[in-house]
C-alpha cells in the first residue's frame, strides 16, 4: 500500500449534503467559523489528480495510519492525514480533488540536498534493479536526487544528510531486494597549459595503394574560456577547407585524454598556422591523426598542470570553536577568505579543495 497524504484546504458547498450546506452558507454570510468534522459526500470516492495530463482515480477505502496499523475511516476532514491504497500514478506534490470541482494547490518548495555519495550495486547483475529502485525513490522523495556524473561516469545520490541516505539504502534492500554500496564521489580533475607553445605533426603512411598524408603546425596558448577555442589562420592552398574540421576533431580527441595523468584538458586556445597536403594521399583521417600528434607535442612544451575543483565553504560556529575550525581548514589546504559576526555567531568563509572535503 502506498500512503498518500491529503489535506482538505477548503470546501465547496455544492459538494456537501444539504444539512451541511446550510451551515456553510450561513457561516459565509455571518463570517462565523466552522469547527468539528464535516461529512463528505459519496462522490469524494471518485477524484482526479491535476497534473499534465490529469488522471482519474477511484478510491473506495480511506485509512487512518498509526505506526504499522491502519483503521478504516468514513470521512476526511480539514487537517486530517489519510492513506489511500493502490495509488501508483500519484507522486509527492500532486493535487487531489473531486472531479467536478478542479483545483490546483501551490506546489511545495523542497530544500536542496546537501550530501552526496557514489552508489553502486554489490552485484554487477543488479544494475537494472538498482536503477529502477532509485527511480521510484526519487519520485516519492523530492529531496533525494540521482545524477550521472558526465566527467567520471559514476552514479551519484544526493540527500539531506548521511542518515537520510542510510535510510533510503535500507529501503532499497528491504523493499526492492537490492544491496548497494555508498562511497565518496570520485574527484574530477582536469588539465590545462600555462604558457604558449608550437609543434608540428606529420602522419605519412604508404600501404602499396593509396597512402595517408597529413601535416599541420599548431600553436597553443592558455584561454579564459572553458574547453577548446579553435582558430584557423592557415592558407587554403596549404590545407584545403575540407580538412579543417578533421584537424579540430583531432585536437578535441587529444584533449580528452590529456598529457599528464589522463584527465581531460580545458581552457586552451589552439591556432592552426601552417601545414601541407597531398593531392592523392591526404584524407580527413590523416589530418585528424596529424593534428592529435601536433597538439600532444605542443601541450607537453606548454607546461601542462593539473586543475582540481575548489569549493566555497561557509562555516557557522560559536567563537569558542573558531581556533579549531581554522586549524582544520588549514589542514585541508583550505584558504580562509573572510570572517564576520552575525547574530552572535562567527561566520567563516573559505575555499577548500573538494578532494579534502570527502
Amino acid at each position: 500500500m502506498e500512503k498518500i497524504r491529503i489535506r482538505l484546504k477548503s470546501f465547496d458547498h455544492r459538494l456537501l449534503d444539504q444539512s451541511v450546506k446550510d451551515i456553510v452558507i450561513k457561516a459565509k454570510r455571518t463570517g462565523a467559523s466552522i469547527s468539528g468534522p464535516i461529512p463528505l459526500p459519496t462522490n469524494i470516492h471518485k477524484f482526479c489528480v491535476l497534473r499534465s495530463p490529469h488522471v482519474d482515480k477511484r478510491s473506495r477505502e480511506h485509512f487512518e495510519m498509526h505506526s504499522n496499523k491502519q483503521k478504516d475511516i468514513k470521512e476526511v476532514c480539514a487537517g486530517d492525514i489519510a492513506a489511500l491504497p493502490s495509488m501508483k500514478n500519484l507522486f509527492t506534490g500532486n493535487t487531489l480533488c473531486v472531479r467536478n470541482h478542479p483545483i490546483v494547490l501551490e506546489s511545495i518548495t523542497f530544500p536542496e540536498p546537501v550530501v552526496s555519495a557514489h552508489i553502486e550495486p554489490k552485484s554487477g547483475s543488479e544494475h537494472g534493479k538498482m536503477s529502477e529502485a532509485l527511480s521510484k525513490l526519487t519520485k516519492e522523495d523530492p529531496t533525494f536526487q540521482v545524477i550521472k556524473d558526465p566527467m567520471t561516469g559514476q552514479t551519484l545520490v544526493y540527500g539531506m544528510g548521511e542518515l537520510h541516505l542510510d535510510v533510503l539504502m535500507n529501503r532499497m534492500k528491504q523493499e526492492f531486494g537490492v544491496q548497494a554500496n555508498l562511497g565518496n564521489p570520485q574527484v574530477a580533475y582536469k588539465e590545462t597549459i600555462t604558457i604558449g607553445a608550437e609543434a608540428e605533426g606529420k602522419y605519412i603512411r604508404q600501404t602499396g595503394g593509396q597512402g595517408f598524408y597529413g601535416h599541420c603546425v599548431l600553436e597553443v596558448e592558455p584561454s579564459e574560456n572553458d574547453g577548446l577555442e579553435f582558430e584557423n589562420i592557415v592558407d587554403e592552398k596549404a590545407i584545403p577547407e575540407e580538412f579543417i574540421p578533421a584537424v579540430k576533431d583531432g585536437i578535441k580527441e587529444a584533449m580528452e585524454i590529456g598529457v599528464l595523468a589522463g584527465f581531460p584538458m580545458t581552457k586552451i586556445k589552439a591556432r592552426l598556422k601552417d601545414g601541407s597536403f597531398h593531392e592523392v594521399d591526404s584524407s580527413p583521417i590523416a589530418f585528424k591523426i596529424a593534428a592529435s600528434m601536433a597538439f600532444k607535442e605542443a601541450a607537453k612544451k606548454a607546461q601542462a598542470v593539473l586543475l582540481e575543483p575548489i569549493m566555497k565553504l561557509e562555516v557557522i560556529s560559536p567563537d569558542d570553536y573558531l581556533g579549531d575550525i581554522v586549524r582544520d581548514l588549514n589542514s585541508r589546504r583550505g584558504k580562509v577568505e573572510a570572517m564576520e559576526i552575525r547574530e552572535g555567531v562567527r561566520i567563516i568563509k573559505a575555499q577548500v579543495p573538494l578532494a579534502q572535503m570527502c
